[in-house]
């Protein structure tokens, strides 16, 4: 039993390699790979799957991980920062998405109970690919990307109850007092593990934490003891999990703890997603090609037009509104939990299942790509989504400077910028600050600098940007595609600015000086170049080197409180 158990793991695993090295080629979410892995090991293929209940065992404790881990790493911040427009587009996105989803699946003549089912699972979206995504690009912080995770920790939470419900919908059979026994233990269980969570764990921690892997095996122990106490009380297993990692998220270890997890929660959920592919069947998938062809049109195309709808009402300008709508355009891991729990329970069927994953595949990797190349989408798409912008003033407008010329720009304070802005304010020269963060823009008001939120590969936004006169032209974007239409769209404008642009790579800083920049800055070059400018010139002079050492030591610390203590590529 243990040697075939090894055996096919082996075969597995080595399988979703090979087809996760491909996925991962066409730049889509390994998520795709676990479950053409789980097709392939199926029956209707090679069919090597034989010990089923072990692989279903393994696939819970990755439910089980990945629902803590949602839990650790919500945020209540972003919630406090986007709240109201997170919540007022989450809820009614979620309300306007499953009615269309609903009436269209009984007009295709779906059961009711099978409408409501695809109805849930076609409205919520992946907190994991999005955070992958957007972490990727570079845009978490973005106020898109603020608004984006705000919307899914409402989604989150709405599933978390509906997990609940489902969960318990086999044990009772009365409704009042179904109702009521959830109201009751529910509601009971959560505020004595939040008491929990804020006058004993964070002490608790703090002593394990002086050892990395006590920590790890108290966040285990802790995830795997919450959800078997729910599962005691009737709930399920994987709403406790989700509730121990909401209690452990106001501990200050939560990153260590997320970040040590992450490789368990990954190897589990692969077999989650594997298992998720071999349960599909193929034998009636000709007559679900219309119901597939039409949801996959309402999440990828309706979807975020229903998202930008609802935030132009706001105030919101059509860029923003398309790139958060850009951002939800696929399905939740939680759908296919609340699938695989409503199987278990005999309310829906394989087909229903194999319906949703077939779909969850097309717009995991739709959204991929419109998600990766979102920018350039809207550049081709901008002149059509002008119907969605109100005349009145944007919330999002973040201008914060008079309308006059000014003899620099820098669009992008991040790291580089920092220290170009020491420069300029001492060459006493007016300047401008464009910057994508809207925690920087804050920071610049305090300081009193002429700044303005907005994103620099905006063609609209260059437009609007008074360059014509401007004699210098800084960009601190990494992205040679953005960098590039930033020279062009300057050139025909002001064919005299001095424009520096930023590089990570050589071929990209000579096509960037091809394109017409004066100067091409190379982080990674800078340091070694530097250090070896100051042994020239210090030689062996300890006291230069103390007096270096100590400028190096206030400008850190002046960096670590600006949060400038981890590099990562941030956009402008």
């Amino acid at each position: 039993m243990v040697s075939d158990l090894f055996s096919q793991l082996s075969i597995i695993i080595a399988l979703a390699l090979v087809v996760s090295i491909i996925t991962s080629i066409l730049k889509q979410p390994l998520i795709i790979g676990y479950i053409i892995t789980g097709i392939l090991i199926s029956p209707h293929f090679l069919n090597i799957v034989s010990l089923e209940n072990n692989i279903l065992a393994l696939s819970k404790l990755g439910v089980v991980f990945l629902l803590f881990m949602v839990g650790l790493n919500l945020n209540p911040k972003i919630i406090k920062e986007v709240g109201k427009v997170a919540l007022i587009t989450g809820i009614l996105q979620i309300i306007i998405t499953s009615s269309i989803v609903f009436l269209i699946s009984k007009i295709l003549s779906f059961t009711t109970i099978q409408s409501i089912y695809i109805a849930i699972a076609l409205t919520f979206s992946s907190t994991i690919i999005i955070m992958k995504l957007l972490t990727d690009k570079g845009e978490i912080n973005t106020l898109p990307g603020k608004i984006s995770i705000g919307i899914l920790i409402i989604q989150d939470l709405l599933a978390i109850a509906l997990l609940m419900i489902i969960s318990s919908l086999s044990e009772k059979n009365n409704l009042v007092s179904f109702a009521l026994e959830v109201l009751l233990k529910g509601t009971g269980l959560i505020i004595v593990l939040f008491l929990i969570g804020i006058y004993f764990l964070p002490k608790l921690t703090k002593k394990i934490a002086k050892s990395q892997e006590l920590l790890l095996l108290f966040s285990i122990a802790w995830c795997l003891s919450i959800a078997s106490i729910f599962y005691y009380f009737h709930f399920s297993i994987e709403v406790g999990a989700l509730i121990a990692g909401i209690t452990l998220s106001l501990s200050p270890y939560r990153f260590e703890i997320s970040s040590r997890l992450r490789p368990l929660r990954d190897f589990f959920l692969l077999m989650f997603f594997i298992l998720l592919g071999s349960q599909m069947i193929f034998t009636n998938i000709e007559s679900l090609l219309a119901p597939i062809i039409i949801f996959s049109i309402i999440i990828l195309i309706l979807n975020p037009l229903i998202t930008i709808f609802l935030m132009s009402l706001q105030g919101y300008r059509k860029r923003n509104s398309f790139l958060t709508g850009i951002n939800l355009t696929h399905i939740s891991e939680f759908s296919f939990i609340l699938l695989s729990m409503a199987l278990s329970l005999g309310h829906i069927q394989k087909e229903i299942l194999s319906l949703v994953t077939i779909i969850a595949l097309i717009t995991m990797a739709g959204s991929s790509y419109l998600v990766l190349y979102s920018n350039k989408a809207y550049s081709l798409l901008s002149p059509f989504l002008s119907v969605f912008e109100r005349k009145r003033k944007k919330i999002d407008e973040g201008k914060y400077h008079q309308d006059e010329e000014y003899d620099v720009i820098l669009l992008g304070y991040n790291r580089i910028g920092f220290d170009l802005l020491e420069s300029l304010k001492k060459l006493n020269k007016r300047f401008l600050v464009v910057d994508y963060n809207p925690d920087t823009i804050k920071q610049l008001i305090k300081q009193g600098i002429d700044c303005r939120y907005g994103d620099a590969g905006d063609s609209e936004l260059l437009d609007d940007l008074n360059i014509s006169n401007s004699k210098m032209i800084i960009s601190t974007i990494p992205e040679i595609d953005t960098n590039i239409l930033i020279i062009r769209k300057i050139r025909s404008i002001n064919k005299k600015a001095i424009i520096i642009a930023i590089s990570h790579q050589i071929d990209e800083a000579l096509r960037l000086y091809e394109e017409g920049a004066a100067y091409v800055i190379m982080p990674h070059f800078l340091g070694g170049q530097f250090t070896s400018r100051l042994i020239e010139e210090y030689n062996f002079n300890s006291e230069k080197f103390l007096k270096e050492r100590n400028a190096h030591i206030q400008k850190l610390k002046s960096r670590k409180k600006k949060g400038q203590e981890h590099p990562k590529h941030e956009r402008g």
